[in-house]
């Protein structure tokens, strides 16, 4: 009789057990908005000249796509302009200066491009950073030169509070170099460098530098902080860095750094990325190793209000170089090269993929 009572109890408690649980993931899918609704990747139309070293930005509901970098380390100066109404594509003027590694950052419908590396006119290629700044007017497609920033650097990061715009590390020159431009087998240095651009007085000012000097970073806002994400350590170029996974977060009310938050994922640099609904979306990316030269599938969504990442559905065909960003809902991820570093004619795989993730909700 005893024997029966202990089989009853325990079929009883693993009916509790099971029901505990289907509650608990009904609870869980409602508090967790992602998790009610599909997400899927789809595909756009793809943009007419696809290319490693683009970058994207959304303006009035509509992307941007600029740069582009041809073999022997050419800019390709393009501008495209993307109308989801129509699925189609239009070439825009050519940015003023063909350059490279730009930050970009949009306010009131503008679109500002600062530094970036720009081609030698005369001996071996290699990359010289520049500090101009520019400003690029979508509705009437010109230009307009702005106040340069005080320190020349590309592969950094550009973000928007307040209608003024953060730059945040990079890579340049050491202080003192003779050299004119970064090369692999040069010394040269990854910045921390913070200087904020304001585009109506057209003027610069300093902040506190990021603790960790990274270029090839991912960078949002959320809720009025700026959160820098992984990126390269050391050298600009992947055959001599090292990528990290660190976070770091800063607060523009007391001009401070604070701890390090939850890592990434994988470490990993020369991502595309966005901000949709208070997280990042941090999307590809590059690796480099003694056995294996690899680009990275993987989206990774950061919540900075958790502290978390949750792991998104990866990438179509993975890629570096790439540029994206959110129109409404939908992350829309441009072109890119399929594989790790290389810039030999010949050995190039560039892309004009574009495809669109949708997210449940507006």
């Amino acid at each position: 009789m005893q024997a029966i009572i202990r089989r009853c109890l325990t079929r009883s408690a693993a009916r509790l057990a099971l029901a505990t649980a289907l509650a608990l993931s009904v609870l869980l899918g409602a508090a967790l908005p992602d998790a009610a609704h599909a997400q899927k990747w789809s595909s756009a139309a793809p943009i007419p000249v696809g290319a490693e070293e683009v970058y994207g930005i959304a303006a009035g509901g509509k992307l941007y796509v600029f740069g582009g970098l041809a073999p022997g380390w050419k800019p390709m100066g393009m501008v495209f302009e993307y109308d989801p109404a129509g699925d189609r594509w239009t070439r825009k003027r050519d940015m003023p200066a063909f350059l490279h590694h730009v930050a970009l950052a949009t306010v009131n419908g503008k679109i500002y491009m600062f530094g970036g590396f720009e081609l030698p006119a005369k001996g071996a290629p290699a990359w010289a950073p520049v500090r101009t700044t520019w400003e690029f007017d979508p509705a009437t497609d010109t230009w307009r030169q702005m106040a340069p920033a005080p320190m020349a650097r590309g592969a950094h990061n550009a973000v928007v509070i307040d209608n003024r715009i953060h730059l945040v590390g990079g890579a340049g020159l050491h202080p003192g170099s003779k050299e004119t431009a970064l090369h692999p087998a040069r010394p040269h240095r990854a910045l921390g460098t913070h200087e904020v651009f304001d585009p109506a007085t057209n003027a610069w000012s300093t902040r506190a530098d990021m603790p960790t000097a990274r270029n090839h970073a991912a960078a949002g806002v959320v809720d009025g902080r700026i959160y820098v994400i992984g990126g390269r350590l050391g050298s600009v170029f992947i055959t001599t860095a090292t990528n990290t996974d660190l976070v770091e977060e800063y607060d523009p009310a007391t001009d401070s750094w604070g701890r390090l938050l939850a890592p990434m994922p994988n470490p990993r640099s020369a991502v595309a990325w966005g901000v949709h609904g208070g997280r990042i979306y941090v999307i590809g990316g590059e690796v480099r190793h003694r056995d294996y030269w690899a680009t990275f599938a993987a989206v990774d969504a950061f919540d900075p209000k958790s502290n978390s990442w949750t792991r998104m559905p990866p990438l179509p065909m993975p890629r570096h170089g790439l540029a994206a960003d959110f129109i409404g809902n939908r992350l829309h991820v441009v072109s890119g090269q399929v594989q790790s570093g290389t810039n030999t004619p010949g050995l190039v795989a560039n892309t004009d993929r574009h495809d669109v993730l949708t997210l449940g909700g507006n």
